[in-house]
């Protein structure tokens, strides 16, 4: 029979034949949202390619672009994941492929040439692929996941920015209503509004706008507050799945020993249960499907942490086993810390960039996988003349310490780590810098066995 799109049956996703799906797969992140830890580059992906740009020109760097793009994500991508026995993906996208800042409101064709690809290959393999806008125009969070090159998320500020993701998503739905093998539009990631007013009444608009281009697709909504708040949600909606991000505190660069205390905290495997059935009450109460559409630990290649970091996942997925929950971990291809495959250390680009990715992770550029303290000396005296002189300051969304760090180091290091990123460039003639976008393929990555032996028993 024709196949239909995934629906929701009460707490289960089902396909066209009527049986249970249980959604597992990651997320292809760094991909049409390039992120510096993933990809090895500093900042901000918008303020990186500006960089590239000038060093490239706009020829050189568009053409350097594409070939990685094309790479990154490709057929052996997809039949590997299909041979591992998973179903299904989500693809993070930057705004910026379909619309231009400069263009708002009108939708960039040619844009969508790799989420097209990946769709069809995903549906020549079995594999759903979910929709996920990850950065929105004027940011919906504060961080560089978002493209956000400040801290400020002027997105609830500004109707211009909602009037705009409204109509990219009546274009993007319009665009694949008929592609059965997309499983939904996962319409906002993470979003972070500290008035915990305006998220609710958005998706409210947004959903709608939505449901009377496409009717039939699922549609994904993440809490507030990176996916962890679901309380303002009143009556779930038809269609329509609350997703949770279930980051362990113990799994981040800053980690301490699992079972043991970060950031103040005991966590043990009991806490990481507490943690979850918290965030995934709403979805339980409801009876709506459970999906954990972010989560994993970061890897040092250093045994003694890693081993910690593998009971991490193991007491994850056996708690999402029980509970039958659908999830995307974080996720697929990186040069080796958190992903599924890894570029090998023989590869052009890790020899190349090893070095400055070395340099980024002493000074704690990166805003995921360092220990977010960096060279102590500098950063630990401004934590205290914050601390010492705003005792009472505990801004949205994370606290003082994350508030330091990020403008410190996230923006004010990693700028200027940007620009020498782009200089490692220069002098480059396009048969280098083919090899070095030629690097991120399947065929010069190896597998994180243990990693996608866990992910396939879960």
């Amino acid at each position: 029979m024709t196949h239909r799109n995934l629906s929701a049956r009460g707490s289960q996703f089902v396909d066209a034949d009527g049986q249970d799906v249980r959604l597992r797969g990651p997320n292809i992140g760094g991909w049409l949202l390039m992120e510096n830890f993933i990809t090895g580059y500093a900042a901000n992906e918008s303020f990186m390619r500006a960089q590239v740009r000038r060093v490239l020109g706009e020829d050189r760097a568009a053409r350097f672009f594409e070939r990685l793009l094309t790479a990154f994500y490709n057929e052996a991508d997809v039949a590997f994941l299909a041979e591992q026995g998973f179903n299904a993906v989500r693809v993070n996208v930057n705004y910026r492929h379909l619309e231009s800042d400069a263009k708002p409101f009108e939708v960039i064709e040619s844009g969508f040439r790799h989420l097209d690809r990946a769709v069809e290959l995903g549906a020549k393999h079995g594999i759903y692929t979910m929709i996920d806008l990850h950065a929105l125009p004027g940011y919906q969070n504060q961080d560089w996941h978002s493209d956000n090159p400040t801290h400020v998320d002027t997105f609830w500020d500004h109707p211009h920015f909602q009037d705009r993701v409204v109509h990219l998503w009546e274009a993007i739905a319009d665009r694949y209503k008929d592609q059965h093998w997309v499983s939904g539009y996962n319409l906002m990631n993470e979003p972070a509004d500290a008035t915990r007013q305006r998220v609710g009444p958005y998706y409210d608009r947004l959903v709608a706008a939505v449901k009377a281009v496409d009717p039939d697709h699922l549609i994904f909504l993440d809490g507030n507050t990176y996916s962890t708040e679901f309380e303002f949600f009143e009556e779930p909606q038809d269609g329509v799945v609350y997703a949770l991000h279930d980051y362990v505190a113990s799994g981040f660069g800053r980690g301490g020993p699992y079972p043991g205390v970060t950031d103040g905290t005991y966590i043990d495997r009991d806490v990481v249960e507490e943690k979850f059935l918290k965030r995934s009450e709403y979805a339980r109460r409801t009876g709506t499907p459970i999906v954990v559409s972010e989560f994993s630990p970061i890897y040092f290649n250093d045994e003694a942490k890693d081993v910690q970091r593998r009971q991490i996942l193991a007491d994850q997925l056996e708690i999402y086993t029980r509970y039958g929950v659908s999830w995307q971990s974080w996720m697929y291809k990186d040069l080796g810390r958190q992903g599924m495959v890894g570029l090998r250390p023989d590869t052009p680009y890790r020899q190349r960039f090893d070095p400055f990715v070395a340099k980024k992770f002493r000074l704690a550029a990166d805003g995921w996988g360092s220990d977010e303290v960096g060279p102590a000396e500098i950063t630990q005296p401004v934590q205290d003349l914050v601390a010492r002189e705003f005792p009472d300051f505990d801004p949205y969304p994370f606290g003082r310490f994350h508030f330091v760090r990020r403008l410190l180091l996230n923006i004010t290091v990693a700028e200027p780590l940007a620009e020498e990123y782009a200089e490692l460039l220069r002098g480059l003639d396009d048969s280098e810098l083919d090899a070095l976008a030629d690097s991120f393929s399947f065929e010069s990555c190896q597998v994180r066995e243990s990693l996608v032996d866990q992910f396939k028993a879960g």
